[in-house]
């Protein structure tokens, strides 16, 4: 596994780079299936419930992560661009339970959406999958806040992609 990050403040984008021991079309699943994604995405810790999960242009994956404690925090992807098993582009965002857009529980200046593409990278045996991710339609203090937050992005990142790598460890 190799990881690199990097943040080009032209773009406002976080690149997270990672290679996963894998053929391609597995993690790709891994990113594309209801049942999949409930295994393993979010915080270390959290339980996720997805309520709305529809593949497909405009389509939303709807979720619940609960922590330990019991505090609830939702959130969605609507999906924008699907090319099997090559790129998975869609706009993330915090969301009530009704998947309607709301600000982040822990900033007022957190971008409402932000844009992520996934692209997966056959190399001899493994994956590379390579994260891009920059704020939509944000105003200046929205990307400052998201340029501030960079390495507790990764850090979270890190994280789940660890806790994905995990999960695809258990299966093979």
């Amino acid at each position: 596994m190799t990881m690199k990050s990097e943040f080009q403040k032209d773009q406002t984008e976080l690149v997270i780079e990672r290679t996963f021991d894998v053929p391609r079309e597995l993690l790709y699943a891994a990113w594309t299936s209801r049942e999949k994604l409930e295994k393993w995405w979010g915080p270390k810790g959290y339980d996720l419930h997805v309520t709305q999960f529809d593949l497909r242009s405009d389509g939303i994956f709807l979720y619940k992560q609960q922590s330990p404690e019991g505090m609830e925090m939702w959130g969605k992807f609507e999906f924008k661009e699907i090319d099997a098993p090559r790129k998975l582009m869609y706009i993330s965002s915090f969301s009530n339970s009704a998947g309607e857009t709301v600000r982040a529980p822990f900033s007022s200046s957190w971008p409402l959406e932000i844009q992520n593409t996934l692209m997966f990278v056959e190399q001899d045996r493994t994956t590379k999958l390579i994260m891009r991710g920059t704020p939509l339609n944000a105003t200046a203090e929205e990307y400052q806040t998201f340029e501030a937050a960079k390495e507790q992005i990764e850090e979270g990142f890190n994280g789940t992609l660890d806790q994905l790598e995990s999960y695809l460890d258990d299966i093979l």
